[in-house]
Formats: C-alpha cells, sequence, structure tokens
C-alpha cells in the first residue's frame, strides 16, 4: 500500500496548471464507441481512473495510440463484442464506476451492452436505475444477474421518446444521451443533469454529426441519426482540481496562480470559497489566491450560521464539500457542511478531530465545523484515505498541520489527480512517496 509522508507547515509558491477534467474524460472516452471513425482526444488526465477505461476499450478491440502525453487517438472500427463475457472484463470494468458509460454507447452501435456491478468510491449508495429506466424508455430490455451482479441490455432498434429522469444524474444522463444519437426518431430527456461534462460531451457529439438541442439546459432534445463520424475534440480544466487548489493555497496561507482554470466553467466554486472569507482575484482566465493567513466565515444576512451544502448544477459539486469542510477548520467562525447525495462521504470527519479540528458530525450527512482561527494548528497525524475528495482534504489538512503526516491508500487520490505529491513540491511542499 503506498503512502505519502508530508511535513506539514510548508507555504508554497508559484503556478499550477490543473490537468483535464477526470469526469469529463471518462464520458468522452466512452463515446469513442460510438463510431468507427478515428476520434482524437486531448488534455486526457493520466490518471488511473482514466487509464483503467483506456485499457478496457483496448481490450474489446477499440485501437487506442497515445501520440504524445495528453493526446489520444481512437479507433473503434473492430470491437470485440466477446471481450464482455470474460472474466479479465468483469474484473476491470467492476473496479471503476465510470466504466456503466460504455453500455448506452455498445447497445445504440451494436444492440447490447454488459456491465457488471461497478466500484469506485466507497462513500455511500451510488444507484444506477436511472441510467436503465432511461435505456428502457429507449425500447431496450434489461436483465440484472442477481448472483452474478451483472447488468445486461439487448435491443434490435432504440426509438426516440419523451423522458423525465428521476434524478439528475451526471452519468446516467451521459449514458442515455450517448444511445439516444443512435435511436430513431426524437428523444427528449428532462431533468437531465447540465454539469460543464456533460455540455463538452453533447458538443463533441454534435461535432460528430449528432443532432442535439439544448445544450447546458436541463432539457435536451436528440433527433437520432444513422451514423457519427470522427472528430477532434479537447477536455476543459478539471473544475474539481482547480477547487482542490484554492483550498490548499488557503489552508496553507499560500500564493498560488492557478493557470488557465477555466474560469467561465467554475460556476459558483469561487463564490462558495469567498462565502469562507478565501481570498482570490482572476485575470483573464488564471485565478490567484494570496493573502489568506485569516479568513472569516460569512452570515446569512439574518445573523444565522453559513450552509454549503451541494445541488446540481449549477449548484456547488458535491466532489468539493470534503475540500470546503477541511478549509474551514483553520477559519473564524462556524458552518454546516450539508453533504446531500452521499451518506457516507463525511466520516473522514473522525481523522480531522484527531488532527485536533473541532468538527461535530451531526448525522451521515451533516457536521458542523467549528474554526479555529489559526489560533491553534492542526497537528500530524497517521490517516488513510478513503477516497479520492476526502483523499485530497486529508492531504490539504496534512500540508497545513504542525508535524509530520503518514496517509495511507494513496491509490484513491492518484485515481483523481495526476503526480499530485511531485507537482506540489515544485511549489515548496514536502511530500514523500513511499511504499
Amino acid at each position: 500500500m503506498a503512502t505519502f509522508t508530508i511535513e506539514g507547515g510548508c507555504k508554497l509558491k508559484g503556478e499550477l496548471v490543473p490537468q483535464g477534467a477526470k469526469n469529463e474524460a471518462l464520458q468522452v472516452i466512452c463515446a469513442t464507441l460510438l463510431t468507427s471513425h478515428d476520434v482524437l482526444i486531448s488534455n486526457v488526465p493520466e490518471i488511473s481512473d482514466v487509464l483503467k477505461l483506456i485499457e478496457i476499450l483496448g481490450n474489446l478491440g477499440v485501437d487506442v495510440v497515445r501520440i504524445q502525453k495528453g493526446i489520444f487517438r481512437f479507433n473503434a472500427a473492430n470491437v470485440n463484442l466477446d471481450f464482455m463475457k470474460t472474466e479479465e472484463y468483469a474484473k476491470k470494468a467492476a473496479s471503476l464506476r465510470g466504466s456503466i458509460m460504455i453500455v448506452g454507447p455498445l447497445l445504440a452501435r451494436f444492440g447490447k451492452g454488459l456491465i457488471p456491478q461497478p466500484g469506485g468510491d466507497k462513500i455511500g449508495r451510488r444507484r444506477v436505475d436511472t441510467h436503465f429506466i432511461g435505456l428502457q424508455k429507449l425500447g431496450a430490455s434489461f436483465t440484472f444477474d442477481n448472483e452474478k451482479h451483472w447488468y445486461s441490455v439487448t435491443a434490435s432498434k432504440l426509438k426516440g421518446t419523451y423522458m423525465l429522469l428521476d434524478e439528475a444524474s451526471v452519468t446516467g444522463t451521459a449514458n442515455i444521451l450517448m444511445a439516444a444519437v443512435l435511436a430513431e426518431g426524437t428523444t427528449t430527456i428532462y431533468n437531465a443533469a447540465c454539469e460543464p461534462y456533460l455540455q463538452q460531451l453533447s458538443k463533441m457529439l454534435v461535432s460528430m454529426g449528432a443532432k442535439i438541442s439544448g445544450i447546458g439546459s436541463n432539457l435536451l432534445t436528440v433527433e437520432g441519426v444513422t451514423s457519427l463520424k470522427g472528430c477532434s475534440h479537447s477536455i476543459l480544466p478539471d473544475m474539481i482540481e482547480v477547487g482542490s487548489f484554492i483550498g490548499l493555497a488557503a489552508m496553507t496561507d499560500s500564493d498560488i496562480t492557478i493557470k488557465n482554470a477555466g474560469v467561465e466553467h467554475l460556476g459558483i466554486i469561487p463564490s462558495s470559497f469567498r462565502q469562507l472569507g478565501i481570498r482570490m482575484e482572476h485575470k483573464n482566465d488564471d485565478l490567484m489566491i494570496s493573502g489568506n493567513k485569516h479568513y472569516e466565515i460569512e452570515n446569512y444576512i439574518d445573523g444565522s450560521i453559513m450552509t454549503i451544502a451541494d445541488a446540481p448544477w449549477p449548484g456547488l459539486t458535491p466532489d468539493l464539500l470534503s475540500v470546503f469542510l477541511v478549509v474551514a477548520t483553520q477559519a473564524k467562525g462556524s458552518v454546516l457542511i450539508h453533504q446531500k447525495m452521499f451518506e457516507s462521504r463525511l466520516f473522514f470527519v473522525d481523522k480531522l478531530i484527531d488532527m485536533g479540528a473541532q468538527i461535530i458530525l451531526c448525522d451521515p450527512h451533516r457536521a458542523t465545523v467549528i474554526g479555529l482561527n489559526r489560533a491553534h494548528s492542526l497537528r500530524g497525524t497517521k490517516m488513510s484515505s478513503p477516497d479520492i475528495r476526502a483523499g485530497i482534504a486529508l492531504l490539504i489538512a496534512a500540508m497545513s498541520a504542525k508535524g509530520k503526516s503518514v496517509i495511507e491508500n494513496i491509490e484513491q487520490i492518484d485515481r483523481g489527480y495526476e503526480n499530485i505529491d511531485s507537482r506540489l513540491n515544485n511549489l515548496g511542499a514536502k511530500i514523500t512517496r513511499g511504499s
């Protein structure tokens, strides 16, 4: 099990360039299965989750060429559907939650898709009903093998229809959208997720010849086409990494410039950090974070305690709540962190409490943070990363802490952040990777 050993208390100074967006990469890479033509994707983050998906596509017969760092060419002219029946496929696909987005493209193009129950973060229930209900409405037959935990969809022909999604699932919307572009007739998807990842996927599909209107809204209309061509696509900067860097800079009172941050795609993220009192400026597409030795959490107009909660886009992404929580531990004032979507994502706070943070875990979804206003530093300790986002929050806590910390199970952090230790060490951090 790999580890990080962190010497806390180092101020960082310099520039960081965010990687390509992980969540977008998983979607657009799956979309390459929709065509037999070349698809060129640039700004691909070479993190473990993305590389696992690329490996699965290669095993399925997709010709994958890494042209240079972050640039890949995909050609799915010779897909081997029999690989889906193998034990190797079962093992690899089950280890990656994003693999479920293979199903929609395979169903649309080849009439069937198989996937084992997907894995990923251990952050609570993450149901997949939205995916399969949507595919059924397009005309697919769905089965679930209770013993082997396999999902299966088949269809001789998909037909467009109206559907109202039971939740604005990002991956569910992506899966249904990728199936609908090759369905016969018109599909209307209401309560669709409209995150920038979905907007990017939609724009990529349009460049391949799909007909999609309503991009950026929660009402998508898709006119089915018979086939798609190839395209070139560039992935946006990862807004989760940008948010993590904002939190890191504030928590360690560092001077960091985030270059090419994709500011217009960050939505409510910067203003939410400002509610915690974090100071930042932006110039062109760069974000400058500095002067945060002391920062004070705002109250509501009536004086009541601020609540930071996740919500579907354009609300605050749940992937950053762990970072907001850890940054609040050194603020002046108190805040309620409300994680609505996942019931196990706040359980990492016991590690912060061990470090000296003042946090009350109200229930699995809510935690109240009483900021220390830097009167006391967090203290170094030994801990383990339970998931990607808690892992980066613990790394931020350790970097601000007094003394040495050890984080185990950093494979979780590597799933979402590329070479995070070397990138931060270049700015003055002291992080040692061990095994």
